[in-house]
């Protein structure tokens, strides 16, 4: 499908990524929806952030609609079954105590893992995309003495082959719709 490589996503986990390398981001690729739609999903009305500054940009890209959150509740990455509904959706979650990677289609989970433990992966078929995990360089076995370079570009790449969906610099940095998450906030 696509011959995404970690190099191809580097610029968005830097984007999320500060001066300590503490990394936060949630990001959500969807095949064939629209940012309208993707927003509908998971109940979010375009507008205004809150007062928490948490919300969500929906970027149109080729494809599909690749979701953004800023916050650090995880809904995108939670919803990613929701949001696959009729199609396919694959979430990256990296944040200083998690790097976690989903695949669902038709609001099936197909595979889902930590990005250092490909190995204990679960879902209804938790091998599908194997072939590209270890064509990127993931540590699918576990048996690398250390971790590969960049991990997050790497599932990034990923969700794009997994779902087709691409975004470029271009895109993200173009028009998006925001809206606020405060009322889905699992924390509340």
């Amino acid at each position: 499908m696509s011959g995404a490589m970690a190099a191809t996503y580097e610029w968005l986990y830097r984007e999320f990524t500060d001066d300590a390398d503490g990394t936060w981001l949630y990001a959500t690729f969807i095949r064939d929806l629209s940012p309208q739609d993707a927003m509908r999903r998971i109940g979010v009305t375009p507008g205004p952030l809150g007062a928490s500054g948490f919300g969500v940009a929906a970027c149109e890209a080729r494809g599909g609609t690749v979701l953004v959150e800023c916050g650090w509740a995880g809904i995108i990455y939670d919803m990613a079954g929701p949001l696959s509904m009729g199609t396919s959706a694959a979430a990256v979650l990296a944040t200083i105590k998690n790097e976690d990677f989903t695949y669902c289609v038709d609001g099936r989970s197909v595979t889902t893992f930590s990005l250092y433990c490909y190995s204990l992966r679960e879902g209804s078929d938790p091998g599908r995309l194997q072939a590209d995990v270890e064509e990127l360089g993931m540590n699918v076995d576990g048996d690398q003495l250390e971790f590969p370079d960049d991990p997050v570009s790497r599932a990034l790449a990923l969700a794009e082959r997994a779902t087709g969906v691409h975004l470029s610099p271009a895109r993200y940095a173009g028009p998006a719709l925001i809206g606020p998450t405060d009322h889905l906030d699992p924390y509340r």
